[in-house]
């Protein structure tokens, strides 16, 4: 019998979760017995997330940055790329954000199950911070005074994402005799924190079960299950929008036709799906870019392996969306300025997510912390993660196939 994939048993975990919780809610000392016994597990699971945030920063970022040492022999075709995948980013995240406002769907939670979430003094404290700061006091916080210090609390995670690309930048300016050996040494960290990644994720059903079970217990309310539905269309109408995005890229850009582009790309889509990895999918990818979309395999190969490193526009509409709901969950209202810095976060932070399986979420814990949204929120969304990470995947993996056909284009790469 073949092995249950992971997203099947974390699904089975969310059903299991919600039934234990209901059966617990509705006997005596049910509800003590999932708050002392069994929420400890979903915590657990949320602090190794929170854990491995900052190394994966670290390690993944540095990687990439330096990693980008080949845009000084192709830097026609590098600096194109970059840009073009950075505003495909920003593009995502503006999508999101703007989608999230208007359909508002943690605003749909009443005040009395807000209540039960998070402490009324803890929103006040949140909302003073940010309308204390003065107008370039981000600009400020993105540089550290100390690297230590910033990467002892997960709050300076934009510190530690300036460190990464600076320290980056360093490995690449320096001769390469000088710098393989530090390369090699972060190459060989950033597979020990993938690799960590997988064993966290082994516990995932676990956790969600926890989470579920406790969540159910806690605010048994149908409420809050309708705002995670609505959250769930929220985000797959942004997912779907940005696929949108790509068809009019290739129409009116690439001149191409849509349907031919989804043909080729399907199958790296199907795979995306399955296996929530854009990393995984990468030699399909090329597969299908080479053989179906016609970009020639000098452009594939500097630029699909760099899309699985810092393109992540899928991921960059989730982070939009997760944050924004979670903060109306908590009933805190985000400034026009907070939520221009989950578009600068979002966009930084995309470029250090691993192409793995639900390294999103990790990457979530970044942008909640800048915005000052509590990380608690994380318990909230993590139960229907999974599914959406399987959509958000094939946004990235599209993406990745249309702007190397941009790109091939622009450089007459393009059959």
């Amino acid at each position: 019998m073949e092995k249950l994939a992971l997203h099947w048993k974390i699904l089975i975990g969310m059903a299991l979760g919600v039934i234990f919780g209901l059966v617990m809610s509705n006997m005596s000392g049910g509800s003590e017995f999932a708050r002392d016994y069994i929420k400890p597990f979903g915590t657990i699971f949320i602090n190794l997330l929170k854990l491995i945030a900052i190394p994966l920063i670290l390690a993944s970022l540095i990687k990439g940055v330096s990693d980008l040492k080949d845009i000084s022999k192709l830097s026609q075709m590098g600096g194109r790329t970059i840009l073009t995948y950075i505003s495909t980013t920003l593009v995502a995240v503006i999508i999101g954000l703007i989608l999230v406002n208007s359909i508002q769907p943690g605003k749909s939670i009443s005040v009395d199950t807000r209540k039960e979430l998070v402490d009324a003094n803890q929103k006040r404290e949140a909302a003073a911070k940010q309308s204390s700061e003065g107008p370039l006091q981000a600009l400020v916080d993105i540089v550290p005074s100390n690297i230590f210090e910033a990467a002892s609390n997960n709050r300076n995670m934009l510190q530690i994402i300036f460190f990464a690309m600076f320290f980056g930048i360093g490995i690449i300016l320096i001769p390469e005799k000088q710098s393989a050996s530090v390369k090699d040494f972060f190459d060989s960290f950033n597979a020990v924190i993938l690799k960590l990644i997988d064993l966290i994720m082994l516990s995932a059903p676990y956790g969600v079960f926890a989470l579920l079970a406790a969540l159910v217990v806690e605010a048994p309310s149908l409420e809050l299950f309708k705002a995670l539905a609505l959250y769930a269309i929220t985000l797959l109408l942004a997912l779907s929008i940005m696929i949108g995005f790509y068809a009019l890229m290739v129409r009116f850009v690439i001149k191409k036709n849509p349907s031919f582009f989804f043909k080729g790309i399907a199958p790296a889509q199907l795979l995306a799906f399955s296996t929530s990895s854009s990393a995984a999918t990468l030699p399909v990818t090329m597969e299908c870019v080479e053989g179906n979309l016609g970009v020639d395999k000098e452009v594939t190969s500097f630029v699909l392996p760099i899309g699985a490193t810092i393109n992540m526009d899928g991921t960059s509409v989730y982070q939009g969306v997760a944050a924004v709901f979670i903060a109306q969950a908590f009933g805190l209202d985000l400034s026009l300025s907070a939520q221009l810095g989950i578009i600068f976060t979002a966009t930084l932070a995309s470029i250090g997510t691993a192409a793995v399986p639900s390294a999103g979420i990790v990457m979530l814990v970044i942008v909640l912390a800048q915005a000052g949204i509590p990380e608690a929120g994380l318990a909230l969304i993590f139960a229907i993660d999974r599914p959406l990470d399987m959509c958000r995947t094939v946004v990235n993996v599209t993406g990745d196939a249309a702007v190397s056909m941009f790109v091939a284009k622009s450089i007459g790469k393009l059959k």
